[in-house]
């Protein structure tokens, strides 16, 4: 979910923020086989999110969030996110639609432009990636609301399509990105944004601020349908708890002792996971690193020791 970089700014801090859904990333530094335990852990933990990943050449989305959502009962799982050059229009309505009416009320789907090295070594890469979001996200807004859709866009060609079994009510559609124009476009098309992994504070605060838009006085003023921010946050406790963090910002292009991550009690994590709040998230995913000794238990230990300390 990384595709474009991005500067930060500072800015003064915003009104106080309301109280923020707690998740977990299933990543796909992770063996796919790892994701049932995890889910159905996160499940009787208490955690609010399930959120799973399609990078290239990684895991399925779309596979994952099916299977997630069979294995809980509760949970709600998001796919964060779907590469729209690897998928027809048509096919990832009738994906998200199917998944919306047999888990109703459970599901997100989140779509973007991927990475566009990855676009190019399947032969999806496009002149211009945020015509193809802006058309794709147009197109599939209308059709999983039902409607008979007709376009001849640059990219999105369709004719006379209609859904058989739409979802009532349509599912949260996010848009994901990391670049100004993008996030813009989320604020503008999306139910919500999802912001890019291994970030700052300063740079969630940047990234909520360019696509909400805020006043001076710190008021939100959306400019478009957005409701809502997933933040994801680099996490691990108990001993080499730092280190294994630093290790982890590595992994996504970013250097160790940047402001990337936490390491700690449950009180630190809470902590961190406030001051997203505070820049503008409504939700945040924590995201366990690849070398976590004990997944299940961490996942635990989210749920019965952080997320009570974000009540109220």
């Amino acid at each position: 979910m990384h595709d474009e970089r991005m500067t930060t700014t500072q800015s003064e801090p915003l009104a106080s923020p309301p109280t923020p859904r707690l998740g977990v990333v299933f990543a796909p530094t992770w063996p796919p086989e790892r994701l049932r335990s995890l889910a159905t852990t996160a499940e009787a933990a208490g955690l609010d999110e399930l959120w799973v990943w399609e990078d290239c050449f990684k895991e399925s989305g779309v596979a994952s969030a099916a299977a997630a959502l069979a294995w809980t009962e509760r949970i709600h799982v998001g796919i964060g996110l779907m590469p729209v050059p690897l998928r027809n229009v048509g096919i990832a309505a009738m994906e998200i639609a199917t998944l919306a009416r047999m888990f109703p009320g459970r599901f997100s789907a989140g779509i973007g432009h991927g990475v566009q090295v990855w676009m190019g070594q399947v032969g999806g890469r496009v002149d211009s990636p945020l015509t193809l979001l802006t058309e794709h996200t147009e197109a599939l807004r209308r059709l999983l609301t039902g409607e008979k859709v007709t376009v001849s866009g640059r990219y999105v060609h369709l004719e006379d399509v209609q859904l058989d079994w739409p979802p009532d009510p349509r599912p949260a559609l996010y848009l994901g990105g990391s670049g100004p124009r993008t996030l813009e476009l989320a604020g503008r098309l999306g139910d919500g944004v999802l912001l890019t992994t291994a970030l700052t504070d300063d740079e969630v605060r940047w990234a909520c601020e360019t696509a909400l838009g805020v006043e001076p006085d710190g008021r939100w003023t959306p400019p478009g349908m957005v409701r809502d921010v997933l933040a994801t946050q680099i996490a691990a406790t108990g001993p080499g708890a730092q280190a294994r963090v630093d290790a982890e910002a590595t992994l996504w292009g970013k250097s160790a002792g940047a402001g990337i991550g936490v390491a700690g009690d449950a009180d630190e994590i809470a902590r961190s996971v406030q001051r997203l709040v505070a820049s503008g998230a409504t939700a945040v995913a924590i995201q366990p690193t690849a070398d976590e000794p004990d997944l299940e238990g961490f996942v635990e230990f989210l749920g019965r020791e952080v997320r009570p300390l974000l009540q109220g």
